[in-house]
C-alpha cells in the first residue's frame, strides 16, 4: 500500500486556505475543522462554512457530538455541504469545552455509546466513516485498542490515533508502542499522529507502530513544506527542502489571500497575525517583523510586511 501522509484536523487552523496549500505541497489528505453534529442540525452557518472541501486530493468532513440520532443527522448535513470524500467522527479533542458536553475525548469514557455513534453515522452516509481518537482518558485509562475495535466492527473504514491521552493534552511525547497496539488490534487501516516534526520522525513512527498512514498536526503550523518531505521519506525518495525565505513568505501571504477570498479581509487578517508568525519561526532577527505581524488589520498591511520581510530577512 502506498504510504499516505494526512493534514489533521485543527480547530482555528486548518481552514480552507491552510488546507489547499498543504495539498499542493503534498498532503495527500486533509481533514476540515471539526464542526458540531447539533449545530449542523440547527443550519448553523458558521459550521457549515467549516466544511469546506479542499480543491485537490482527498478531503474529509469532521464531526462531533454525543448523540447517536444527532451526529447521524450531522454528518448526512456535513456531506451534503460540503462534497467530502469521508466522514471523520472526532473522540479526541481534549479542549474542556467540548468535553464538558461529553463529545470529543469524552467518549473514551463510555465505549458503547462511541460505538452506536459510528454505527448510526456509518448507517447514515454513503462515503466512509473514520475515527480519530485519542490513546485514553489518562494513563490508568488506555482504551484505544478497545475502542478501534469496536470502530472495525460498527463499520469504520480506518482509525487515526493520538498516542497521547486526554489528560495530556499535548505534553510529553507520543507514545508509539501505544499506537502499535492498536495498529495490531484492527485489519483496517491506522494512521499514527503525534510528534511528528521531520522526515526522520514520520520514518521513526512507521518503523515503531507499523502504520504507513502518518497523520501531521501542530508541526505543519508555518511549514507546510513538511508534507512533501515525509512523503519523500516515506517513499525513499530524496527529502526536498524548503525554499528560501522569500519564497516561504510569498506563500504565506498567499494563503493570507485564500482566507479573505473564503472569508472576508477581517477575518483573514486576524488569522493571519498567528499564520505569519509562524511562517517565520526559527528566522533569526525576525522579532521586529512579528511585532509588526501582530496588528495587521488590512492586506495592504499584511503584502507590505511580506515585501519588507522578503527583502531585508534571509
Amino acid at each position: 500500500m502506498e504510504p499516505t501522509v494526512i493534514l489533521a484536523p485543527m480547530a482555528g487552523v486548518t481552514d480552507l486556505a491552510f488546507r489547499t496549500i498543504c495539498a499542493e505541497l503534498g498532503a495527500d489528505v486533509t481533514v476540515t475543522e471539526m464542526g458540531s453534529s447539533r449545530a449542523l442540525c440547527y443550519q448553523d452557518r458558521k459550521s457549515r462554512e467549516l466544511l469546506h472541501k479542499t480543491p485537490t486530493g482527498i478531503c474529509g468532513a469532521q464531526i462531533f457530538g454525543n448523540d447517536p440520532e444527532i451526529m447521524a443527522r450531522g454528518a448526512a448535513l456535513a456531506l451534503e455541504y460540503s462534497g467530502a470524500d469521508f466522514i471523520d467522527i472526532n473522540m479526541g479533542c481534549p479542549t474542556p469545552k467540548v468535553i464538558k458536553n461529553g463529545d470529543g475525548s469524552a467518549l473514551l469514557q463510555n465505549l458503547p455509546l462511541a460505538g452506536r455513534i459510528i454505527e448510526a453515522v456509518v448507517k447514515a452516509v454513503p462515503v466512509p466513516v473514520t475515527v480519530k481518537m485519542r490513546l485514553g482518558w489518562d494513563r490508568g485509562s488506555i482504551v484505544a485498542p478497545e475502542l478501534a475495535r469496536i470502530a472495525e466492527q460498527s463499520g469504520a473504514a480506518a482509525v487515526t490515533v493520538h498516542g497521547r491521552t486526554r489528560s495530556q493534552q499535548y505534553s510529553g511525547r507520543a507514545d508509539r508502542d501505544q499506537i502499535r497496539a492498536v495498529r495490531e488490534a484492527v485489519s483496517i487501516p491506522v494512521a499514527a499522529n503525534g510528534d511528528v516534526c521531520s522526515a526522520e520522525d514520520a520514518i521513526a513512527m512507521r518503523d515503531r507502530t507499523g502504520c504507513e498512514a502518518i497523520m501531521i498536526g501542530r508541526c505543519s503550523f508555518g511549514d507546510p513544506w513538511l508534507f512533501a518531505q515525509v512523503r519523500a521519506a516515506l517513499r525513499g525518495e530524496p527529502i526536498p527542502e524548503r525554499p528560501p525565505l522569500a519564497q516561504r513568505i510569498a506563500l504565506a501571504e498567499r494563503q493570507v489571500m485564500l482566507a479573505a477570498q473564503e472569508k472576508n479581509e477581517h477575518a483573514a487578517c486576524c488569522e493571519a497575525r498567528k499564520h505569519l508568525a509562524w511562517y517565520l519561526r526559527g528566522v533569526h532577527h525576525s522579532a521586529y517583523f512579528k511585532e509588526k505581524i501582530a496588528c495587521v488589520e488590512t492586506l495592504d498591511q499584511v503584502h507590505h510586511i511580506c515585501q519588507a520581510i522578503a527583502r531585508e530577512l534571509r
